[in-house]
């Protein structure tokens, strides 16, 4: 009768941890799925911001074009005014 009540005793607390570790198993991989969806969000917001750095990037590019261009042209002029300047002397 002793053993009897030990293997059931055993058996309800084999039953019990599967139970356990089943619940585990479950909880572990919402997590899991929780933390996947977290990184995913944080890699487009991250994808998002490396967009509009890269056109920012492209507009200051642009603008220093333009300025460098206004800049040459300017030079262009005073360096025409120079020489006419040069050839009324």
């Amino acid at each position: 009768m002793r053993k009897i009540v030990l293997a059931a005793a055993a058996a309800g607390a084999a039953l019990a941890l599967s139970a356990c570790s089943e619940k585990a198993a479950e909880e572990t991989a919402v997590a899991a799925d929780a933390a996947a969806t977290d990184a995913a969000a944080t890699a487009t917001d991250a994808m998002g911001a490396a967009t509009e750095a890269a056109a920012a990037a492209t507009d200051a590019a642009a603008s220093a074009t333009d300025a460098a261009a206004t800049a040459t042209e300017a030079a262009g002029d005073a360096a025409a005014a120079a020489a006419d300047a040069a050839k009324k002397m």
